[in-house]
C-alpha cells in the first residue's frame, strides 16, 4: 500500500525538533548528516551536524521526516512542509509523478538516487510540494 507522510523543513533545527517528536510519539529515529554524504555536493557550506534527512518511525505507523536543507528558493514560511509518497512500484511512481506534474512544475525529475531508490519532486498546480520515492530494494 502506498503511503503519504509529512516531510518538514526545520531550518537548522531538525535534530532538536525530531528528538522533541520522538519524546512525544516514541519510535526509532534515523538522522543522516550532510557532511561526508553524497548530499554534501549540494550544500558544501553546511554547518557541522546539519541533517539532509531525518525519519521518525513508531510501531503505530507514524512516519515523520525532516531536513535542514531547503529548496532552491530557500526556507520561507509556507514551503516548509512537503508530502512524501512511498510508492510500491516503478509503474506507480511514474503514474503519480506524471499526473501530479500536469499543470505543475517538476522540481526534480524521476531518477535513481544513491540511496537505492527512484526519486522525484513536483510542485503541483495547487502549490503543494510532493516528493515521490520508490525503494527498488
Amino acid at each position: 500500500m502506498s503511503k503519504i507522510n509529512p516531510y518538514i523543513g526545520f531550518n537548522g533545527k531538525t535534530r532538536e525538533a525530531m528528538h522533541f517528536y520522538q519524546n512525544i510519539f516514541g519510535g526509532e529515529l534515523e538522522l543522516l548528516t550532510v557532511k561526508g554524504s553524497p548530499m554534501e555536493q549540494y550544500w558544501q557550506s553546511a554547518p557541522e551536524g546539519a541533517l539532509y534527512h531525518a525519519m521518525l518511525t513508531n510501531a503505530d505507523g507514524i512516519v515523520m521526516m525532516g531536513s535542514d536543507m531547503s529548496g532552491p528558493n530557500g526556507h520561507t514560511p509556507g514551503n516548509v512542509i512537503q508530502l512524501a509518497i512511498t510508492c510500491n512500484s516503478e509503474e506507480e511512481i511514474n503514474m503519480f509523478f506524471n499526473k501530479l506534474s500536469e499543470g505543475g512544475t517538476v522540481m526534480d525529475t524521476l531518477k535513481e538516487q544513491f540511496w537505492g531508490a527512484i526519486f522525484g519532486a513536483v510542485l503541483d498546480k495547487y502549490g503543494i510540494n510532493w516528493m515521490l520515492n520508490y525503494n527498488k530494494q
